[in-house]
């Protein structure tokens, strides 16, 4: 096998000056991820500088790194890491031949990532590559673009924002041939205006389709009209997916699945697409309409696509499933602890009543963060939808859900703590035989912390 990069094409595509011939396997950025044959990418970012774990990334394995200053062993150096990253992921991109996808959204936007890269996978086994974790930013896009290998078939992108401007930055580092927009929500409010402010920064994402590019955008959204217009100047072709009439790519028939997914039945203009949803929650069908669609743009095939939607695995913090041993019994652990919402909270909460269970429903909730002067409002409008959700109880978790306890009164049984710690022991001394729990919450809020206490039997 060729490796990923030569010394000499790094110092080409970053224009920096070779220090010790290597060839390199993978890249990281973070020292603690380096593996046997790795490029050290050595940045400096805000809290730390990476030129201070160079020698530990020799240690742990790293063929070369790329540097600012001197290393003690190969490196390629240059005026600016920051920059070189950038420029290496942009050749990365140069070299490929295969077909990239772009995606984005307020929510989904991993899940849709991880079930199009199983998809297209499925297709053409060990030819796809994707971002890992939710490596979508500034550092995280162009890492992935630089981890690409140059035969790869198809290219899966995630890309995140929370201020105006900086998807077009990573769409024209990616430049998709298909773009996707999973859905517009009131995330990151605290840095927009309005949700529509949030289209608007989402549908950036268009502006770095390669000439001919598609749009993949949500029928169902009440921003469609507005992520079509601005997809129009830049796309070859709009997809709109979803339930509703008039979408391209609709769900004509949903039922829930024996094991909790859904079976679905899809439109494809003339054509009809039947297949399962592994993951439960009409947001997954419309996850799942979107990928389809991308892969129909990017001519894979469409069977071997509803295949791995089929057996698509929950992600860890986004609705892995575990079933816990509890009072001589066992219970379900639905693990949503990644991030939040108004959307996605609305989104799992309904996955929650849907549940068939034997005992109760608890649900473990933590704050959402980053919306801004509503927050109370945001947090209050949950009280119905968990009521909703036929919800026996309640936690709740950090000083933005005293919003949610004030508004549910005493509609549902509850406890609010301050922070994760406190609310482990009550949700290790609430959950028995037969539970079905949720946790979700902004990832800052730690409640990944009691997903591992309750599954991995940890304090």
């Amino acid at each position: 096998m060729s490796p990923l990069w030569t010394a000499r094409e790094i110092a080409q595509a970053v224009d920096g000056t070779v220090h010790g011939e290597f060839e390199a396997a993978g890249v990281a950025f973070d020292s603690r991820e380096i593996g046997p044959g790795d490029l050290f990418v050595a940045l400096k970012g805000e809290a730390t500088d990476g030129r201070l774990y160079v020698d530990k990334a020799f240690a742990a394995g790293a063929a070369g790194a790329l540097v600012g200053d001197e290393a003690a062993g190969p490196h390629v150096r240059v005026a600016d890491t920051a920059k070189a990253l950038d420029d290496l992921g942009r050749a990365a991109r140069q070299r490929n031949g295969g077909r990239i996808v772009g995606v984005t959204g307020s929510a989904g936007k991993t899940g849709t990532k991880e079930a199009l890269y199983a998809a297209l996978d499925r297709g053409a086994p060990g030819r796809a590559h994707r971002s890992v974790k939710s490596y979508n930013n500034h550092t995280g896009v162009p890492l992935s673009l630089a981890r690409m290998p140059r035969g790869a078939k198809f290219g899966i992108f995630e890309m995140g924002m929370n201020h105006a401007g900086e998807l077009a930055a990573l769409t024209r580092l990616v430049r998709p041939h298909v773009a996707i927009v999973t859905t517009i929500a009131p995330a990151h409010r605290a840095f927009f205006a309005s949700d529509a402010d949030i289209a608007d920064a989402k549908a950036e994402i268009f502006q770095g389709l390669e000439p001919g590019g598609i749009a993949i955008i949500p029928h169902d959204s009440p921003h469609r009209d507005r992520l079509v217009a601005a997809a129009r100047p830049f796309a070859g072709r709009i997809v709109t997916f979803g339930l509703g009439e008039g979408a391209d790519v609709r769900a004509s028939y949903v039922v829930q699945g024996p094991r909790g997914g859904s079976m679905v039945t899809a439109q494809f203009g003339e054509r009809l697409v039947s297949f399962t949803v592994a993951q439960p929650g009409a947001h997954w069908v419309a996850n799942a309409l979107a990928v389809l669609a991308a892969v129909d743009a990017v001519d894979g095939d469409l069977a071997l696509a509803g295949l791995a939607l089929g057996e698509l695995g929950g992600l860890k913090g986004r609705g892995e499933r575990h079933r816990i041993a509890v009072g001589g019994g066992a219970a379900l652990l639905i693990d949503e602890s990644y991030n939040a919402n108004p959307a996605s909270m609305a989104a799992t909460l309904e996955v929650l009543r849907d549940e068939k269970v034997a005992g109760r429903r608890i649900a473990v909730l933590g704050a959402m963060r980053e919306l801004g002067e509503d927050s109370d409002d945001f947090h209050a409008a949950l009280a119905d939808t968990l009521e909703g959700a036929l919800v026996d109880y309640a936690i709740l978790v950090g000083d933005e859900m005293g919003a949610l306890a004030k508004a549910l009164g005493g509609q549902v049984k509850m406890a609010h703590v301050p922070d994760a710690t406190a609310a482990i022991p009550l949700a290790r001394a609430a959950i028995g035989p037969g539970d079905a729990m949720l946790v979700k919450g902004s990832n800052s809020i730690g409640l990944a912390a009691l997903v591992e206490a309750l599954a991995g039997g940890k304090d």
